[in-house]
């Protein structure tokens, strides 16, 4: 893999990944926790999520609550390698990632009980926001779920709008606690619950906490080893670190009005 990307201009999702972090979202397992207990899935109960990837997700959501998923992935290999996985498994009759664009969810055929997205909406802009949103909106059925994990600023929204989009290489725009529940409701999602905590990407405590302590060791030694995955990752890390009392991340459980 580091052979093939360009660390200068590749996502900072993207150089995380490439030096071993699994975990890509602002709070952690923990938050996603929070998020999974929200909701309470029941056997056989549907969901839909956004940017599937490789199908990990999707496939440990089937085999812990028996729900049915369907995933929508814009890329095309990724697609491919989330269907070998799906295979793998043996859950092809419970899972099935679609090639698909998160801005025309009304290509998904169907509603479903549940709707999951995490660290998607903070990477749009406020129009890519609400139609992604609506989106969402019309694929839930009357009183279904909306689960959501993004990146929280608590102050300083511009300035740190900037600097993220530099580090990252990635137009990130995270918003206030109230301008997201404030954006949700537009859209006709009612947050029914919410919370927000600290911003741990890059915290040595949280990875150990997320990846291990034995994958924790693997990625700092994959950074050490490859100079651009290193340069890019302290570049990150200064800013998360200079912007950590503004910077943190918000989950909720909103439920779709129609």
């Amino acid at each position: 893999m580091t052979r093939t990307i360009n660390f200068e201009t590749a996502t900072g999702h993207e150089v995380m990944a490439a030096a071993g972090k699994k975990i890509l979202r602002p709070g952690g397992k923990a938050a996603t926790e929070q998020m999974f207990e929200w909701a309470g899935f029941k056997p056989g109960e549907t969901v839909l999520e956004l940017a599937a990837s490789f199908g990990y997700s999707a496939i440990a959501l089937v085999r812990r609550y028996g729900v049915r998923v369907v995933g929508v992935e814009k890329n095309p290999a990724s697609v491919a390698r989330a269907r070998a996985n799906i295979q793998a498994a043996g859950l092809e009759a419970q899972v099935q990632v679609l090639e698909g664009d998160i801005f025309h969810l009304e290509q998904i055929p169907g509603q479903f009980d549940y709707v999951l997205a995490e660290a998607i909406l903070t990477m749009q802009s406020a129009p890519g926001k609400a139609k992604i949103l609506q989106g969402i909106h019309d694929r839930l059925k009357p009183g279904g779920k909306f689960l959501s994990h993004e990146l929280l600023v608590n102050d300083r929204e511009a300035e740190i709008h900037r600097a993220l989009a530099a580090a990252i290489r990635v137009n990130a725009a995270p918003l206030s606690e109230t301008n997201w529940i404030a954006a949700y409701e537009t859209a006709g999602l009612e947050v029914l619950q919410h919370q927000t905590g600290a911003m741990g990407l890059l915290n040595p405590a949280r990875m150990i906490q997320d990846e291990g302590l034995i994958g924790t060791i693997q990625f700092f030694w994959n950074a050490l080893r490859h100079r651009p995955i290193r340069d890019r990752i302290l570049t990150m890390r200064r800013v998360f670190n200079q912007y950590e009392q503004e910077l943190g991340y918000i989950v909720f459980c909103a439920e779709c009005h129609h």
